[in-house]
């Protein structure tokens, strides 16, 4: 077995337990990151492959700067082969970006050795994630409610609809409201933070039972509808 063993070495000799260190603790961390992606994703852009590849690729980075082992020979080699094989993938969330940057670097970091900054890099992306989901950060104003309703009567009798929200929500804001010209009436949506967001079926009861309300509506706030 030894020109099955020695072939890799022909270079640059690489400990096998190190090697095999190094691809397990990239598989490691790349589960935790797709672990903090499943928990934290909001949002309607959810793919079970794409949380499959966070895991996986950390662990073909980390075999991709093995075999180049700092040989320029093969970094052209590899150039030639991803110019030949592109990968075209279009990412709808900004910070899925982030999770694939992340694990590339890790698998770096895996890749070249370096197992102790890979280990404290990935947890440190994983609470800096976790961080960012539990605080909402960047949210410069939070809703879990979308109203949107068609009012037929005069706009200065709105004093009856807005005791009911104000009755149900801690803040409301009337984001849009839209009259026709051919039609009576005006169309009125709301972005609305609930006092108790189990109840929301309760307050879009209490507005259809308002006269000249119509087209009553309610939909959940996700970080997509935000103002």
């Amino acid at each position: 077995m030894d020109w099955f063993l020695n072939a890799d070495f022909s270079t640059a000799p690489t400990p096998l337990h190190l090697t095999l260190l190094g691809l397990l603790l990239s598989f490691l961390c790349g589960h935790v990151i797709a672990w903090v992606y499943m928990l934290t994703h909001t949002g309607l852009s959810y793919s079970r492959t794409f949380v499959q590849s966070l895991m996986i690729m950390p662990v073909i980075v980390a075999l991709v700067m093995m075999v180049l082992s700092n040989n320029i020979v093969y970094a052209f080699g590899l150039m030639a082969v991803f110019a030949i094989v592109r990968f075209r993938n279009i990412l709808r969330d900004t910070l899925d970006t982030t999770y694939i940057l992340g694990v590339i670097v890790i698998g770096m970091a895996c890749g070249t050795y370096k197992f102790l900054t890979g280990t404290i890099g990935c947890l440190l992306i994983a609470a800096i994630l976790m961080y960012v989901w539990l605080t909402g950060f960047g949210s410069r104003q939070r809703y879990d409610m979308i109203l949107n309703l068609h009012w037929a009567r005069d706009l200065n009798h709105l004093a009856e609809l807005e005791i009911i929200l104000r009755n149900h929500a801690l803040r409301s804001v009337c984001a849009s409201q839209r009259s026709h010209q051919n039609l009576s009436g005006t169309d009125l949506s709301y972005r609305l933070l609930l006092r108790n967001p189990s109840k929301m079926q309760v307050l879009l009861e209490e507005i259809k039972s308002l006269e000249g309300v119509s087209r009553v509506t309610g939909l959940r706030a996700e970080e997509e509808s935000e103002i």
